[in-house]
């Protein structure tokens, strides 16, 4: 499978609560986006990948529900010394649909693997 970069898209400006854990096995927390994108980039530095996936604030979608709402886009992971790829190859959101995964950390291991088929 072809290694990619995330870049992980939380909008600040859902309200809104969903109830998972953080982890797998984990404690299920109540989460607004503000917790959301702090835990994600709790996760981003603890299993050391900077380099590869990035947590940003802006638009989702979903904006006429509540939220909190994200978007992760994938982008070829280059060789080192070459420049980003900015055209992502896939993309997947996370609209009105959070809530159903068995963590928050799902949204870094599912995607940095996730082909498109």
């Amino acid at each position: 499978m072809t290694p990619r970069r995330l870049v992980i898209t939380v909008c600040p400006r859902e309200p809104g609560v969903v109830t998972l854990p953080i982890t797998r096995g984990g404690r299920a927390a109540r989460l607004n986006a503000e917790a959301i994108r702090r835990h994600l980039l709790e996760l981003v530095a603890e299993r050391g990948l900077g380099e590869r996936v990035r947590v940003r604030e802006g638009c989702a979608g979903g904006c006429s529900g509540p939220g909190p709402n994200v978007s992760v886009e994938m982008f070829p992971l280059g060789r080192p010394g070459e420049r980003e790829d900015h055209v992502a190859v896939d993309w997947k959101t996370y609209v009105y649909s959070l809530g159903t995964l068995d963590c928050l950390a799902a949204v870094i291991e599912d995607n940095l693997g996730r082909a498109r088929r």
